[in-house]
């Protein structure tokens, strides 16, 4: 499994504006692309800043080349692209699934 981290660092006061389109993001991803098997969306804890943390996860890496040509997604990221400060993107391979918490 292929997976995805993203951290966007919204401009200043800009997360009511976000959050909407963030959670449209994520169900589209999820209802419209099979090979998207995961797509959380997390604030920060302490809400001092707003930091928006995606953890998505695919099929394999072409299924996630694939969300990145998505209409949805295109348009998703020219929408906010004026309310993100900084963004960061990760890629992992996913080698095992601890779902209770346990190690």
């Amino acid at each position: 499994m292929f997976v995805i981290t993203a951290e966007f660092r919204l401009k200043r006061d800009m997360l009511n504006a976000f959050m909407p389109l963030m959670l449209i993001q994520a169900e589209k991803s999820l209802s419209n692309e099979p090979g998207c098997l995961v797509f959380d969306v997390c604030i920060e804890h302490n809400d001092s800043e707003d930091v928006v943390f995606l953890y998505e996860a695919y099929e394999d890496e072409a299924a996630f080349d694939l969300h990145m040509e998505t209409s949805h997604y295109l348009a998703f990221s020219e929408t906010t692209s004026d309310l993100v400060a900084a963004k960061s993107v990760r890629r992992f391979d996913r080698i095992s699934s601890d779902t209770k918490g346990n190690r």
